[in-house]
């Protein structure tokens, strides 16, 4: 069975369609490279399957369960969807970090909370596991400094282990080095590789084409809200068959 089910995704903000019949599939421990051009939908897609937005159309299933169906209001339920959002992780564009607060502090805070709402962790238990999701970045004496004494890259793997630390049945990233000077790209790219290869359930959107061929289990090329192909990295990026990919990929080459 698949961890992931997402079928017939529909989303328009007002008269504006932006997400068009969009189906697919994810089994665990596989990587899904979704790539495509600014506007294309990608990063909406991302925002419907972590419940920041609510697709007009369209049922999203982890593990057999359907989270969200835009046809039974009883999937929608504001404090359901709260819990739901736990069984995905997001990294952002922009790292998204609380100043105020330390590399551990920003891993552990969502894990703390959830911890005094819920029960059954420690504090203590939970400083432990953060320390060891930013040994796990290379972050490991990082941990007591704040954002600001932290590079793009530093801050970028701090985001990452805070969307470890609740443990998400997928990690999602959107677009995760767009911030990042060429030069601190690959050490986020290294600690993505690194993930895929202990078979790490993700969705990475990403420009990087080399990195999504050569890591991705499967990629989805997404054009105008929909998708245009899909398929194996080598297959779809390589010995594209639809026009709209192969113009796509071409512009991408010639930047």
């Amino acid at each position: 069975m698949s961890i992931l089910e997402v079928q017939h995704i529909e989303k328009h903000f007002g008269a504006t369609q932006v997400l068009t019949d969009i189906s697919f599939s994810l089994e665990k421990g596989q990587a899904l490279s979704i790539i495509g051009s600014s506007g294309s939908g990608k990063t909406t897609l991302l925002r419907c399957l972590n419940f920041l937005e609510k697709p007009n159309r369209g049922t999203i299933a982890v593990n057999g369960e359907v989270l969200f169906d835009a046809a039974d209001p009883a999937t929608q339920i504001e404090g359901e969807i709260r819990k739901k959002r736990l069984h995905f992780g997001l990294v952002f564009q922009n790292f998204n970090l609380f100043p105020q607060y330390t590399a551990l502090q920003n891993v552990t805070l969502a894990r703390e909370l959830l911890a005094k709402e819920r029960g059954g962790e420690t504090r203590e238990a939970i400083q432990e596991a953060g320390r060891a999701l930013l040994a796990q970045m290379g972050l490991a004496d990082r941990a007591d400094h704040y954002p600001h004494q932290l590079s793009g890259g530093q801050q970028q793997r701090v985001a990452i282990a805070r969307a470890l630390a609740l443990q998400p049945d997928i990690l999602c990233f959107d677009e995760p080095t767009s911030a990042l000077d060429p030069e601190l790209t690959g050490e986020v790219l290294r600690v993505i590789r690194s993930l895929a290869e202990k078979r790490t359930t993700m969705i990475i959107v990403t420009h990087e084409m080399a990195f999504a061929r050569d890591v991705a289990d499967q990629v989805i090329f997404m054009d105008g809200g929909v998708i245009v192909e899909q398929g194996d990295p080598r297959q779809v990026i390589d010995h594209p068959r639809e026009e709209r990919t192969r113009r796509f990929l071409a512009h991408y080459a010639e930047k």
